[in-house]
């Protein structure tokens, strides 16, 4: 997405991601340049605002969350790194209120009047960021851990308080652990990648007795809300752009069921505490070549072969034929956005029908096809699709889908605080938003060459147990390390579980 976005920005047209898959090459790809109609209107900033900002579609999403289930930091985006050396933290906190100032989202409270939300921005004089410095000399190991929980999960009240804070834990002689927590409703992954690499030029500039000297960011995340809502209309519209993407998934989604019946160690709750934990995945070298073999082969991705296979195994797990899947996708697609924080993700809905004894390719055309048309219609925000739909609604379980899954590609650098050793920690909020949410990336060595992939399963914990995920991970590099070796193998000829674990 990001490919085509640099692509009809500087050339000044409006090719989709369909052309990347239907013109793979340079020469192809010039045939199509000037024939994908009227270029979308770029991304300005916005000279006079209107005295009233609406939400963007993927904020309304989460702010109506906040107000039906109340505030909890399911939603929270937290970072968390170990420091070593000389810190300045004077030079720290001066860096954090200058990135705030910088980026607007991160100094925004929502507001509503009537029953209408609206997005205010805090003014940089008037802002008041949320950041302390705790003494944890002398703290053991599981103080500490409970400590930088706590500070991950901390519940921000979106209406009276800016949606990021910092808590810097001092644990020993120039030993530091900082926590950064941000709401989703103002940053992604991929703002995480902005958010750090900005921190670390303040902090140096700060060091140095100077403020930073970057240059201005070419648009704000009030800019892409009312460029949205002015480019895609209203959604009760039915002329308007998003009303004609909305009808896509109202007939491709037209039947879906409602939930795919996983089976679970524990019976669903009447209402989901969004409980969770996360197990890692770590996948060879081996394999990822393959995946990758296999996805240029049949003029896929490896994300789409990884999907194909992810739904080969829901399939079997929950004798269903009718398998979707969430997909993440960045929603960026200016480059003028690149380096906003911001909330710009939204989540597509990917549903494969495992109708008749399909080979694996067979099944691969399938994903690649939808997968491509989705991505077309990728403005929709998913609660009106969910609305549109309008299925039985559960506080049980995530609508639509319970299965997600990310292939991160969110460009996140090692962050780099004046001659500071950082190391980050990985961190997870103990929470869960769908049943299951599979996350993969893959890795490679400074020369390019494949490095495997890794991740991690986050599960809901009051319906899985540990071990079952565990188990449902091995299925899954099982599954596709025979689905690579033969894509003209039949799905029916595919074993989930394998001699030792049958016996087991």
């Amino acid at each position: 997405m990001r490919a085509i976005a640099a692509i009809n920005a500087s050339l000044d047209t409006s090719l989709n991601v369909r052309v990347l898959f239907d013109a793979p090459t340079v020469g192809r790809l010039v045939g199509c340049v000037g024939g994908g109609g009227g270029a979308r209107a770029p991304l300005r900033a916005v000279q006079r605002r209107p005295a009233v900002i609406p939400l963007s579609f993927a904020q309304s999403r989460l702010w109506f969350v906040d107000q039906l289930e109340g505030p909890s930091a399911v939603y929270n985006v937290p970072v968390v790194l170990r420091l070593g050396g000389a810190l300045d933290v004077g030079a720290l906190g001066q860096a954090l209120v200058d990135v705030v100032g910088r980026h607007e989202s991160l100094r925004t409270v929502f507001v509503a009047v009537e029953g209408v939300p609206q997005q205010v921005v805090v003014g940089v004089e008037q802002v008041r960021v949320g950041w302390s410095v705790v003494d944890a000399l002398g703290w053991s190991g599981a103080q500490l851990d409970e400590a930088l929980a706590a500070s991950a999960r901390y519940v921000f009240d979106l209406a009276s308080e800016i949606p990021f804070r910092a808590e810097l834990f001092v644990v020993g002689e120039q030993q530091y652990v900082l926590v950064l927590v941000v709401h989703h409703i103002a940053a992604d992954g991929w703002s995480l990648a902005p958010l750090t690499a900005d921190l670390g030029v303040a902090y140096g500039s700060r060091c140095a007795g100077r403020a930073p000297q970057w240059a201005g960011l070419a648009v704000q995340y009030v800019d892409y809300t009312l460029w949205q809502r002015e480019h895609l209309g209203d959604l009760a519209d039915p002329e308007s752009g998003v009303a004609a993407q909305l009808q896509y998934w109202h007939e491709a989604l037209a039947g879906m069921a409602e939930r795919l019946p996983l089976p679970t160690d524990r019976p669903y709750p009447a209402v989901a505490d969004y409980r969770g934990a996360t197990v890692g995945i770590d996948w060879p070298v081996g394999l990822q070549q393959q995946i990758a073999r296999v996805a240029r082969e049949h003029h896929a991705t490896s994300f789409m072969v990884v999907q194909a296979a992810l739904s080969v195994l829901l399939s079997m797990m929950s004798a269903s034929s009718d398998v979707a899947v969430g997909i993440p996708v960045a929603g960026r697609g200016d480059p003028a956005l690149d380096e906003v924080v911001g909330f710009f993700v939204n989540t597509l809905v990917l549903r494969i029908e495992l109708v008749g004894d399909l080979s694996f390719a067979e099944l691969l055309a399938q994903v690649r096809a939808r997968a491509v048309a989705a991505f077309e219609h990728q403005d929709v925000p998913f609660e009106a699709v969910v609305d549109r739909l309008n299925p039985a609604r559960s506080l049980a379980h995530h609508p639509l889908v319970q299965v997600a899954l990310a292939w991160q590609n969110t460009g996140m650098v090692e962050p780099v605080l004046g001659d500071l050793d950082i190391t980050a920690v990985s961190m997870h909020t103990q929470t869960a938003r769908m049943d299951l949410t599979f996350s993969l990336a893959e890795s490679f060595t400074e020369t390019g060459e494949p490095a495997g992939i890794g991740g991690a399963v986050e599960y809901r914990s009051d319906v899985f147990d540990e071990a079952t995920i565990r188990r449902l991970i091995d299925r899954l590099e099982r599954v596709l390390g025979v689905l690579v070796g033969d894509p003209q193998r039949r799905l029916s000829a595919v074993e989930v579980v394998d001699g030792a674990e049958g016996a087991g």
